[in-house]
């Protein structure tokens, strides 16, 4: 995240603005464009919003304490009502000001009986107001500030820079109520994350006796938090569209297969975005508790001899998870410990270990494990004193699923032998012990559950 920053910062400072600018049309949003590409409703449904507000009631912070002015915009009815009409799929009806338009009709309603009907008797009466059959309501119910925080630096010989970021976040809450009977008919659910960044280099350095040099320059962008109101609203605005459309509320003009297209591809996207959490890491539920994994890798022996050479390394094993976090391994491994022309064996070890995913539902996963075992030479003589020797073992790796079914592993691991005669030489007072660095292929095997079928009663009634 932080050479992202750095990236985008830079992309701004070499952006600076100069001169004064002339007024434009309001910047879109990253889901203006998914609002607009929504296919043409059947029917525009007249809806109502008496007030979509602010609801956190937090101000400004700065250094030190707080200002009067709000943390968040407090236009979010406007900016509803605007997304409401940009989608197609809805007739806003003015309810915010719902007094000024009632005092306006009550003026021309005067007007007309005082002035006009006498001039013309035939003037129609003023047309009632529409009324809407769906209510919005909701609010912006949480503005978190400095979720993430962090940055990079360096200074050397008196030249440095460092890129910061922080990252703050608004929620929102948009329900539709029927106005027929107050029923509350559907609630969507929408967060953004609000984004700074800041980028600064200086340079400090005697470039004389008595002459100092000192320069420093640096940027700051600030994401604005009415447009990422805008974007958070615009997206509930699509959201429940297209869940009303899955609910049978209302339909788009293309009809069956265009509802099918778009309800399909809104809850591919929701699934994804329901597996990510708040730090952007992807969460998968997996089913399968039972792995076998078949590895590569070499083998680095550290004995009593100083020729050290890196030897091959294959395993096999099979790991059973009791829960999402803990599980045994059992491993066959078969590998090569090579002091180059001084010594040289092929070595076979069964381990048993405990085995710990410390995330074990992201696509990323670490893990460490440890346990005991048995190893002994595949080609040792009749003269060795011992071919069979204890040890224990522990090591750190990563995981990534490519699918389901399929993970890709990359480990190291350290062997600790309770013997000097691994490598046939007893000397010093330090047991021998080797390491191993692999990767591999983890295959989960999905065992399926059993069902229980219905007792059929043979017995006459």
């Amino acid at each position: 995240m932080a050479i992202m920053g750095l990236l985008q910062s830079c992309g701004t400072y070499f952006n600076q603005p100069f001169v004064q600018k002339s007024a434009r049309t309001g910047e879109r949003s990253t889901s203006t464009n998914l609002l607009l590409s929504l296919p043409e409703a059947q029917q525009p449904v007249e809806v109502a919003v008496y007030n979509f507000r602010d609801q956190t009631g937090q101000y400004k912070a700065v250094e030190n304490g707080s200002t009067f002015s709000t943390a968040v915009t407090q236009g979010g009815t406007t900016i509803l009502l605007k997304a409401l009409e940009d989608s197609g799929w809805f007739i806003p009806i003015e309810r915010e000001n719902l007094s000024n338009l009632t005092t306006e009709r009550n003026i021309i309603r005067n007007t007309k009986q005082e002035y006009i009907k006498n001039l013309n008797p035939n003037e129609p009466p003023l047309p009632p107001l529409k009324y809407a059959g769906i209510l919005l309501e909701g609010g912006i119910i949480s503005y978190d500030t400095n979720i993430v925080t962090g940055g990079i630096g360096a200074r050397y010989f008196g030249l440095g820079g460092s890129a910061k970021y922080r990252q703050d976040r608004i929620t929102l809450y948009l329900r539709m109520v029927s106005t027929s009977n107050g029923e509350i008919l559907k609630t969507v659910y929408v967060s953004k994350t609000i984004l700074s960044q800041a980028l600064d280099a200086n340079f400090f350095r005697f470039v004389k006796f008595q002459r100092l040099l000192e320069a420093e320059t640096g940027i700051t962008q600030n994401e604005p938090v009415q447009l990422a109101v805008k974007d958070a609203v615009e997206k509930a605005v699509h959201s429940l569209v297209v869940e009303g459309i899955q609910d049978g509320f209302w339909s788009a003009k293309g009809g069956r297969e265009i509802n099918d297209t778009l309800v399909a591809q809104y809850q591919r996207d929701k699934e994804y975005e329901e597996s990510v959490d708040l730090y952007d890491r992807v969460y998968k539920d997996r089913d399968s508790k039972t792995s076998l994994g078949l590895s590569g890798g070499v083998s680095l022996i550290d004995g009593d001899y100083a020729d050290q050479k890196l030897g091959f390394m294959t395993r096999l094993d099979l790991k059973q998870k009791f829960n999402d976090y803990f599980g045994l391994d059992g491993a066959a491994t078969v590998s090569k410990l090579d002091n180059g022309t001084q010594f040289s064996t092929t070595i076979a070890a069964l381990d048993l270990n405990a085995h710990l995913d410390i995330l074990p539902r992201d696509d990323f996963a670490p893990f460490i494990y440890a346990g005991a075992g048995i190893l002994a030479s595949l080609d040792n003589t009749g003269e060795d004193k011992k071919n069979a020797y204890a040890k224990l073992q522990y090591g750190v790796g990563l995981e990534y699923f490519v699918s389901p079914s399929f993970g890709i592993k990359a480990f190291a691991e350290h062997n600790i032998t309770f013997t000097d005669y691994l490598d046939k030489v007893i000397s010093g007072k330090r047991d021998d012990f080797y390491l191993n660095f692999g990767v591999g292929l983890n295959y989960y095997i999905k065992i399926p559950k059993k069902v229980k079928l219905p007792v059929i009663n043979t017995e006459n009634p």
